[in-house]
């Protein structure tokens, strides 16, 4: 068939009136290069689900694209889980444009297929959704979100009857059943009948309610006065976070909450921020102006599907400094492993910061360490669980933290209530958090942690060139080990080798002298190499901690500079 074929074949099952005349626009102008982009390829389905721009075809995010993919999810889950119609998918959505009627059409074609569909009545965080396949026991759960990618993305995520993200080889099914399903007629119920008869069943002010006394009863700190003294400045970044997070931290004690009125409710064109991740130069401004006016002791961010924690606090120096994920990271975990049993668990990803891992040695915790992506910490979680292990924490450097069992996933609303108590627990003591950290940094080494992107050349493998050509050193540094993940080894610098016990991955680890570390691994969406650099720096008595951090930081950009210098040559 001619792409403008495959395109009117499209257009006979699109049911919405805007990509149809997208379709019809590009067939009369004869657009060939818009056709090709739009019906050359399907968006893969993998492990992260769907996530794409807006627009018409197989390879954009719209209507008959999720009416597809649903159909495929339910004939694999028929096929594959137990009572999978009866235990149902529960289905969520969060702000963005047309993420209701995205979950809608989910729960229609599920409905289709005789399974039962728990729907949320409301645009929620993605930690609910978690939170409720878990809940109710059900068979899957679907999440309608693109997190934090800007406002032309939306994405379809699936969680597993375990609660966690979907894994290999899960995702493959999912993808070949979803291509079997769009060459097939789709099964579907208008949602409203499906709702009278029954089979699509509404969830709404009481799982929220359930979800809210869960992330009370995770609380490890009395609640005392500094809680009610102080200041918070907070913003949903126009995504769902605003109505859980204030309610939440209101019951477990904080009543002086500031939140960014213009970025409060959610709006899909997240018009007072270039790009809607904490993490972005800018994204944070009208929050710290806040934090400013107001005097707060903690400035704390959601992305705009609330799964993800940004923290910022005044520095001594003056102003408000944002801390790195690694940072809030070690804080949490070493304040949530002092408050547990002996049998305590924490992990991180592996591009995430070492220090955790030393922290929970010197508590007597176990700690582990995972592929990039919270559906490797959870599963990992859950297998630690069934060796009678207590799962405490979990957090990987991009933002994003879980607290204990109640999501396995990401949970940003659990994460701001964990690190205000944190905050509270340490005013209590006279303590700041700077000094915190720097206790942490003086006891385990000071560690310091960066990611840069270097542009490649199209069709260029570095990973294939480094695995050809190992280095021996980087810059002044020597290498003293090297984990390959694509072959799951371990080799020292004498060669000898040890198997690596984590699923294969195109990333290459180099440890080197002084205690440095160097991570690179392609992207996964653009042609980029993505670098991680570590370094640890020992902090001397009675030295000043920020003669130290300065040592720190320039043997960071040193350590970057040459690696990249490395690799362009």
């Amino acid at each position: 068939m001619s792409l403008v074929e495959i395109a009117r074949a499209w257009l006979a099952q699109d049911p919405d009136p805007n990509t149809r005349a997208e379709v019809e626009r590009l067939i009369t102008a004869a657009d060939q290069t818009g056709l090709a982009d739009r019906f050359g390829t399907r968006l893969a389905f993998g492990t992260a689900g769907l996530r794409g721009l807006f627009g018409a075809g197989p390879n954009r995010m719209n209507r008959l694209v999720v009416r597809q993919t649903t159909s495929g999810l339910a004939a694999y889950l028929l096929e594959h889980i137990n009572e999978a119609g009866r235990r149902g998918v529960v289905v969520g959505y969060d702000g963005r444009r047309q993420s209701r009627e995205f979950a809608r059409d989910t729960a229609s074609v599920l409905a289709g297929y005789g399974i039962v569909v728990h729907l949320f009545d409301r645009e929620l965080p993605t930690p609910l959704t978690a939170f409720a396949v878990k809940e109710y026991g059900a068979a899957a759960g679907v999440m309608i979100t693109a997190s934090h990618n800007p406002p032309d993305y939306n994405g379809y995520k699936v969680y597993w009857e375990n609660g966690a993200q979907i894994i290999s080889p899960i995702d493959e099914g999912i993808a070949f059943a979803i291509e079997k399903a769009a060459k097939s007629e789709i099964l579907w119920r208008d949602c409203d009948g499906a709702a009278r008869d029954g089979i699509v069943r509404t969830l709404g002010s009481d799982s929220i309610e359930a979800y809210l006394k869960a992330v009370r009863a995770l609380s490890v700190h009395p609640v005392t006065p500094a809680r009610g003294n102080m200041v918070i400045a907070y913003t949903p970044m126009h995504g769902v976070g605003a109505a859980v997070t204030e309610t939440a931290l209101a019951r477990a004690g904080f009543t002086k909450v500031h939140t960014v009125a213009e970025q409060r409710l959610p709006d899909g064109e997240f018009p007072t921020v270039k790009f809607p991740n904490p993490e972005e130069p800018g994204a944070m401004d009208l929050a710290i102006a806040l934090a400013t006016k107001v005097k707060a002791d903690l400035v704390m961010a959601n992305d705009p599907d609330a799964d993800r924690l940004a923290v910022g606090l005044p520095h001594p120096s003056g102003g408000y400094r944002m801390l790195t994920g690694d940072q809030v990271g070690v804080l949490l975990g070493d304040d949530l492993i002092a408050a547990q049993p002996k049998n305590a668990v924490v992990g991180c990803s592996i591009v995430s910061s070492r220090m955790l891992g030393l922290i929970a040695r010197a508590r007597g915790a176990d700690h582990f360490e995972t592929l990039t992506g919270f559906k490797w910490i959870a599963n990992a979680a859950i297998a630690h669980r069934a060796r009678g292990r207590h799962f405490v924490f979990g957090y990987e450097e991009a933002l994003g933290y879980t607290i204990g069992e109640l999501v396995r996933d990401k949970d940003g609303v659990s994460a701001v209530v964990a690190f205000a108590e944190l905050a509270a627990s340490c005013a209590e003591r006279g303590e700041t958090l700077w000094q915190r950290l720097e206790k942490l940094y003086r006891e385990h080494g000071l560690f310091l942690t960066m990611q840069k992107s270097l542009a490649l050349k199209p069709g260029a493998s570095v990973g294939a060139a480094l695995r050809a050509n190992p280095p021996r050193q980087i810059g002044r540094r020597a290498v003293v080990r090297t984990l390959d993940f694509a072959t799951a080894t371990a080799t020292t610098h004498r060669g000898d080798e040890e198997p690596i016990d984590l699923p294969k991955s195109d990333v290459l680890i180099y440890l080197l002298e002084d205690d440095a570390r160097v991570i690179v691994r392609p992207s996964g969406t653009e042609p980029k190499l993505k670098c991680y650099y570590e370094v640890r720096e020992t902090v001397a008595a009675g030295e000043p901690i920020e003669q130290a951090e300065g040592r720190a930081k320039r043997m960071l950009d040193e350590l970057a500079q040459q690696h990249g210098a490395t690799l362009s040559g």
